[in-house]
C-alpha cells in the first residue's frame, strides 16, 4: 500500500446551513454517525487507506479542536479554509505538496477500498483525475438517494467527491474548477464553457464522459481523466437533511 497525501475540505460557504440546523451542530463535520463524527469517519478512512499526511482545510474552531483529538498513523494538520472550495484546494495543495488526493468532510460513507481502487485506476498520463459513479451502480446501492447526474452518450454519472492532483500542472485546473462549481447543478452550462459545438454535442447526447473530461482538461492545459467506480455509495455525500437520513439508515440500520 503506497503512502499518499490527502486534503479534506471542511470549510464553510458562509451561508445558513439547513443541514447543520437539522442536525443541531455548528458544522456538518461534527454530525455523529455510527458513534463517530463525519470528520472522524473521513479521516479514519484515509488513514486506513494508507495516507501518511492529511491536511484538513477548516475555519471552524470546533472542527480544528476535534481534529486535535483524533489519533491516527498519519500526520494530521489543520489548514486555513477559504469561502470557496476551489480556492481552498489550491491553498491546501500548495501547503501540503503534490501529488495530493482531495475529498470532503461530508463524504460520510467513504471506505479505504474506494480510495485505494481510485488511486490504482488513475492513468499514468493524467495530471488530474476525478472519480465518478455510473447511475446504475448508485441506484443499486442506494435506491432512495437523489443525486445530480451528468448525462453522456455512454450513460449518466454522479461525482464522488474524490479528486487527484498529480503535479504543478494540475493546479491550472483550480480556475476552471471555480467555474464548474458555479454550474455544478447545471451540466449543460459546463458543456457551454467549451464552446457551442460542445454544448450542442452534450444536448444531443453525442458527448461521452471521457470526451468531456479530456476537453475540460485541455481547456485548462492539463491531461485530465475520469475514473469510474463500481462502488455506488461513493457518490453519496451528506449535503442536505435527506442525505443524512439516508446514511443513518445505511450505517445505523
Amino acid at each position: 500500500m503506497k503512502p499518499f497525501t490527502a486534503l479534506v475540505l471542511a470549510g464553510s460557504r458562509g451561508e445558513p446551513d439547513a443541514l447543520c440546523a437539522y442536525a443541531d451542530v455548528s458544522h456538518k463535520g461534527l454530525i455523529e454517525l455510527g458513534g463517530e463524527t463525519l470528520l472522524a469517519r473521513v479521516i479514519g478512512a484515509l488513514d486506513r487507506a494508507g495516507a501518511s499526511h492529511i491536511g484538513v482545510s477548516a475555519s471552524d474552531g470546533a472542527i480544528i479542536a476535534a481534529l486535535k483529538e483524533l489519533e491516527t498513523k498519519a500526520q494530521l494538520e489543520a489548514l486555513p479554509a477559504s469561502g470557496s472550495p476551489s480556492v481552498s484546494v489550491g491553498q491546501g495543495a500548495r501547503a501540503l505538496g503534490l501529488p495530493v488526493l482531495v475529498t470532503t468532510v461530508d463524504h460520510a460513507l467513504l471506505q479505504p477500498e474506494w480510495i485505494q481502487r481510485f488511486l490504482a485506476d488513475i492513468p499514468d498520463h493524467a495530471d488530474v483525475a476525478a472519480l465518478l459513479a455510473p447511475e446504475a451502480a448508485v441506484r443499486a446501492a442506494a435506491p432512495d438517494t437523489i443525486r445530480s447526474y451528468m448525462k453522456f452518450r455512454d450513460g449518466r454519472y454522479s461525482g464522488c467527491n474524490l479528486f487527484y492532483l498529480r503535479n504543478e500542472r494540475a493546479l491550472a485546473v483550480i480556475d476552471l474548477w471555480r467555474q464548474v462549481e458555479a454550474h455544478r447543478k447545471q451540466p449543460w452550462k459546463i458543456a457551454a464553457m467549451l464552446g457551442p459545438r460542445m454544448l450542442i454535442g452534450y444536448l444531443l447526447g453525442r458527448l461521452t464522459l471521457d470526451d468531456a473530461v479530456q476537453r475540460l482538461g485541455r481547456k485548462a492545459g492539463v491531461e485530465a481523466a475520469a475514473v469510474r467506480t463500481p462502488y455506488g455509495l461513493a457518490a453519496v455525500d451528506v449535503d442536505k437533511p435527506a442525505d443524512l437520513d439516508l446514511v443513518r439508515r445505511l450505517v445505523e440500520g
